[in-house]
């Protein structure tokens, strides 16, 4: 054999190699981006969800208007987001005013008996158990694509692809637990 022929053999492999690992890693990038698509999807559930119940609530307790502005406000703001990092920010204090409003059933018997506040709080139970999901594989999407871009020798390909780390979907402390919404018996 000549050596022409073991290198172009070496340099056929090297570039196969790069072609397998770079199709990989576009492969791990989209599905972080599809698993952040599906936690999106659901947070704008929830989004879509804040109006409603503010009109339900103001009905029966309109004299929680600090609350419901602030509420209102909180998703107006994290509707205009759209990276993990910023709504894992947002996010929990978000989670902390509907959990408020929702607590305002104990405060108020016509609202607890609201048919229009119950189906609320039946599809917040909805949403919060489908984000819990989303989050988690999200996050699971971005733990593969991060361990690949820092695996020698796939990081070479990598950083000359420019595929780099995800960010994590991480509540704060006062976030790390789903809205809890306690429906009726």
């Amino acid at each position: 054999m000549s050596i022409a022929l073991v290198s172009a053999g070496g340099v056929t492999l090297l570039l196969g190699w790069a072609v397998v690992v770079f199709n990989r890693l576009v492969r791990l990038r989209n599905q972080v981006r599809t698993a952040w698509a599906d936690v999106d999807v659901q947070l704008m559930r929830r989004h879509d969800l804040v109006p409603a119940l503010t009109r339900a609530v103001s009905a029966y307790a309109g004299h929680e208007r600090g609350t419901l502005e602030a509420v209102t406000a909180l998703r107006d703001r994290a509707q205009g987001l759209h990276e993990p990092v910023a709504l894992a920010a947002i996010e929990p204090a978000l989670a902390a005013g509907i959990q408020r409003l929702l607590a305002l059933r104990e405060a108020y018997p016509d609202l607890a008996a609201s048919a229009n506040f119950l189906q609320l709080q039946r599809d917040l139970v909805d949403v919060e158990s489908q984000l819990q999901y989303a989050r988690r594989f999200y996050n699971g999407a971005v733990r593969e694509l991060n361990d690949a871009v820092q695996r020698v020798p796939d990081l070479v390909v990598a950083r000359v692809s420019r595929i780099g780390p995800a960010a994590f979907f991480e509540a704060d402390a006062a976030g790390r637990s789903a809205v809890q919404v306690h429906l009726p018996e």
